[in-house]
């Protein structure tokens, strides 16, 4: 049986990359977005299939889940990809800033493991949660902050996930980019840029000057990753966040 993947922010960025290596491997795979344009787009070229979300919104999770388990049949991965990333000092930050960032970052992984979960259970035979963390969710980064903790809180749930689901066979891991060629990094050293005064290049040299392998990542180292914990080859693994950074940050 063809296995059934879902990728939140699956449009674009590192959600694109990650759609684009499963179907390779030979997933179906559903692109649940909120911009549904970008996503059929992305879906039309792999032959899979998009559903538009607002991750924040756990009845629209859920029904855009259902919507890919009455498509497909079966449900086997769910990859929580989609993020926003404000930028700015701490003390800049504002209530709406807060708000959002919790209620995609964090409220949107929440709502994705459990509508997996709930599909999973119902099927009877395990899946696996991917969730999207990221290096300022292991160590603290300046000018970043409020985004971090959200993706420490990515961490917290993970974990928990883990131990709380394992009893139905459902593993629940995470990835933790760093600095990607993305358009979600790009628009944050454009904002860094105009805080700082400098380019927003010159943002992203920055970025790369701190990583050990000497560039940002692309899409696809990321996407490599999570293909790894997407196949049968990452079954015992569970509870664990994958640190994706090209040596930025070591444990």
């Amino acid at each position: 049986m063809t296995k059934v993947a879902i990728i939140t922010g699956g449009a674009q960025g590192i959600g694109e990359a990650a759609a684009r290596r499963l179907a390779k491997d030979g997933f179906k795979v559903a692109i649940l977005d909120f911009n549904l344009d970008l996503a059929k787009e992305v879906a039309d070229s792999i032959d899979g299939f998009a559903v538009k979300v607002d991750v924040s919104d756990r009845e629209s999770f859920f029904q855009a889940v259902e919507k890919v388990v009455e498509k497909y049949g079966h449900l086997d991965v769910l990859i929580n990809n989609a993020g926003v990333a404000p930028s700015g000092p701490l003390m800049a930050m504002r209530q709406n800033d807060l708000d959002k960032a919790y209620a995609v970052n964090a409220g949107g992984v929440l709502w994705g493991m459990q509508a997996a979960a709930e599909q999973f259970i119902k099927q009877g035979n395990g899946g696996k949660i991917i969730n999207a963390a990221s290096q300022a969710g292991v160590v603290g980064n300046i000018g970043i902050g409020l985004y971090g903790s959200t993706k420490f809180a990515v961490r917290g749930l993970t974990q928990t996930a883990a131990r709380e689901l394992a009893e139905h066979k459902i593993t629940v891991n995470a990835y933790a980019p760093g600095s990607a060629l993305t358009p979600m990094i790009k628009k944050s050293a454009e904002e860094i840029s105009q805080q700082s005064g400098q380019t927003p290049d010159e943002v992203l040299d920055m970025f790369a000057k701190g990583v050990t392998l000497g560039r940002l990542a692309q899409p696809e180292d990321i996407a490599n990753v999570i293909s790894f914990l997407a196949s049968e080859d990452a079954n015992y693994i569970t509870g664990q966040t994958i640190i994706v950074d090209g040596g930025t940050v070591f444990h």
